[in-house]
């Protein structure tokens, strides 16, 4: 009786991630919430813990990028990186990556490329380079950027005291293992992209795009660079004092004041941060407060908080509710293989669309079946999974910038542009950094 009320449990719980998943938006929180009813009144299960400290945390981190976009900041930086992008085109492949990746740790969202996404396709095509190369890569780096970001909700879901917070890995061990790793990887990626498909003048889309006459009067012609807020570099230096400032505290707890005799959570620490960077942002950057809420990087922060909301509240009461039967049947696996426990954060990150849910539903588990907090830090990146399905709002964009026609979802669907480069940044980047623990710690 036990292990079928588990299973219908099991069945609801994937049942509402699903249809969440498809209704998108804010339907994944929603439909949660959903299973969290089911599991609470029909089932009688105790509620889990609500993760309220990540959604505060997003929540703080989402009003200084909404502010920092409402000044013009996110303008300011996507205006520098095109003019790095366009005096490099022979290297667009590497360099676009690379760029999109650093967005998106210093801003803590992978969001940020939307801007350089038809910028990266413009030069590539320009170049006479196959836009699928560089445009598959940069999409991926920039959600693998969200895993050694020191400002995303994800990076501070496994920062908390219930966490690997409690079991002694700080902002510094994260820095130290995922940046390096995720740089290897977005490299080997890049060079093998680099050779993935036939030659732009040789593809047959685009043969076809050219036959139709569907580059006619499409060409784009001079500096389209929107007009930038001249004290939008003011925003970005407050921006980027807040990230110092999360990095040092989360790196030297001692400078975190202690209350009770307990230091302040690096949680609240983030929140504090950059809340009070959105006020100074608004203040030199002269931003006006209702851009900013209407802004598309608060809407996105908004859906994801709601996602995050329910389905990890109905993670958490289904996993503490079935504790002892979950842990009595898989627990020998991931305790002999530890490496393993990254196919369920694959799987989970697919449904999700989110690295921070995934992660605060799954990283409790883990700990739970005994594998070591550490290699939990290296296996982070597997928690990018949802690229696997070309439906991810990043992944459309891209396919959407390519006017040639090489970025695409195949005949399978899962046969896309991005699986490769999603594959690759994985796999290398969770062997560098089990790699970087082995070496040193």
């Amino acid at each position: 009786m036990t292990a079928l009320l588990l299973t219908l449990q099991l069945l609801i719980v994937l049942a509402m991630i699903f249809i969440g998943a498809k209704v998108g938006g804010i339907g994944l929180g929603i439909y949660g919430m959903v299973g969290v009813f089911l599991l609470v009144f029909v089932f009688g299960q105790e509620p889990g813990a609500i993760p309220i400290d990540v959604m505060l945390i997003i929540v703080s981190v989402i009003t200084a990028s909404s502010a920092l976009q409402a000044a013009g900041g996110l303008d300011y930086m996507v205006n520098h990186a095109a003019r790095f992008l366009r005096k490099h085109p022979n290297r667009i492949t590497f360099y676009a990556p690379l760029t999109t990746w650093l967005f998106s740790l210093l801003a803590g969202t992978a969001h940020t490329c939307y801007a350089l996404l038809p910028i990266i396709s413009e030069i590539a095509y320009k170049e006479k380079v196959r836009p699928e190369r560089p445009l598959s890569v940069a999409t991926i780096s920039a959600s693998l950027g969200i895993t050694g970001s020191p400002v995303s909700a994800a990076t501070a879901a496994i920062l908390s005291q219930s966490l690997l917070g409690g079991k002694g890995v700080g902002m510094d061990d994260i820095l130290m293992v995922t940046m390096p790793a995720s740089l290897v990887a977005i490299l080997v990626a890049s060079f093998v992209q680099n050779y993935v498909g036939k030659p732009l003048e040789a593809d047959p889309e685009y043969q076809r795009r050219l036959r139709e006459g569907l580059f006619c009067n499409q060409e784009q012609t001079g500096d389209n660079t929107p007009s930038i807020n001249p004290r939008a570099k003011w925003a970005v230096a407050a921006f980027l004092l807040g990230v110092v400032l999360v990095v040092l505290f989360g790196s030297v707890p001692s400078l975190r004041p202690s209350f009770r005799g307990e230091t302040l959570s690096m949680s609240a620490t983030i929140e504090i941060v950059m809340m009070s960077v959105a006020a100074l942002i608004l203040l030199v950057g002269k931003a006006d407060v209702q851009k900013a809420a209407k802004g598309n990087v608060f809407s996105s922060g908004m859906n994801a908080m709601v996602s995050i909301f329910g389905v990890a509240w109905m993670g958490s009461t289904f996993f503490e509710g079935n504790h002892e039967v979950i842990l009595g049947s898989i627990e020998g696996v991931f305790t002999a293989y530890p490496l393993l426990f990254a196919i369920p954060l694959f799987l989970f990150s697919i449904m999700l669309f989110s690295q921070a849910a995934t992660a605060k539903i799954l990283y409790p588990i883990g700990l739970a079946l005994g594998v070591p907090p550490l290699v939990l830090l290296a296996l982070f990146p597997a928690v990018n999974g949802y690229f696997f399905l070309p439906n991810y709002p990043t992944e459309v964009a891209a396919i959407g910038f390519d006017r040639t026609g090489t970025t695409r979802i195949g005949r399978y669907v899962i046969n896309h542009s991005f699986q490769l480069a999603g594959f690759i940044t994985t796999i290398v980047s969770i062997g560098v950094g089990y790699l970087i623990i082995t070496l040193l710690y």
